[in-house]
């Protein structure tokens, strides 16, 4: 139960956590875009706020997507494309390559978007990318995307980075753990990542927001607080 209590205590740190609004600073292009594709259907909102272009980029497709109702296929598209990147280093390449002329890009996009079959939504965020120069960026906004989706479905994600795999008792604890933290009506799927680095304890991430018990960090703080120095005057 010591693994579950270590998370417990974590939990007012968890809900004093503030995440930035994503809303704000939309590249308008990209507003043009879900405003001028998306049917009338109402307001939809984006179920985690991401931050940074790609952040916006990811949440405009999601809205779009949403309206259009076309979440799952535009979703099974950017998978497919990302996946031929990871087998193909050269069309990788070629959509990092800043000297490639734009209309050579969004020729070779519409191109792969046909032979693919993929969704006319999905040919046209991919070619305002390409003509914006942002398929280079690609693979960060599909990741964030995908973040929008599984929020959409109910599922979260959680991360947790140890210093070896935890045991199949303790993994199961912790994620009965992290279920009552996040709440009824959410799936929790945990994920681990092995770091020798932290030392010992674990790091949990999980709709942006992280819960540092690693050694590496407790060490660190300590460190900090014996190099500040001593107030006699107070003693």
């Amino acid at each position: 139960m010591a693994l579950a209590g270590r998370i417990r205590s974590g939990i007012s740190f968890f809900r004093t956590i503030s995440v930035s609004d994503a809303r704000s600073s939309l590249i308008p292009s990209l507003r043009d875009y879900a405003t001028a594709s998306a049917q009338k259907t109402g307001n939809v909102k984006v179920p985690v706020a991401l931050v940074g272009e790609s952040g916006n980029f990811a949440s405009w497709l999601y809205i779009a997507a949403v309206k259009m109702n076309s979440l799952e296929k535009i979703e099974s598209d950017l998978s497919e494309l990302v996946e031929a990147m990871k087998t193909s280093p050269t069309f990788s390449q070629f959509t990092k390559d800043p000297s490639v002329p734009r209309e050579t890009r969004l020729a070779a996009i519409v191109d792969v978007c046909d032979k693919a079959k993929f969704a006319e939504p999905t040919k046209n965020f991919l070619s305002l990318l390409a003509e914006n120069g942002k398929l280079k960026n690609l693979d960060v906004i599909v990741k964030k995307f995908m973040q929008l989706t599984t929020a959409h479905r109910g599922d979260v994600k959680v991360l947790v980075t140890t210093v070896m795999p935890l045991p199949p008792a303790e993994e199961k604890e912790l994620k009965e753990t992290l279920q009552e933290i996040i709440g009824e009506g959410k799936k929790v799927t945990v994920e681990q990542k092995i770091d020798p680095s932290i030392y010992g304890g674990l790091i949990v991430e999980f709709q942006q927001k992280v819960l540092d018990m690693s050694i590496r960090t407790r060490a660190q703080q300590m460190e900090r607080l014996l190099r500040e120095p001593v107030d006699f005057t107070n003693l």
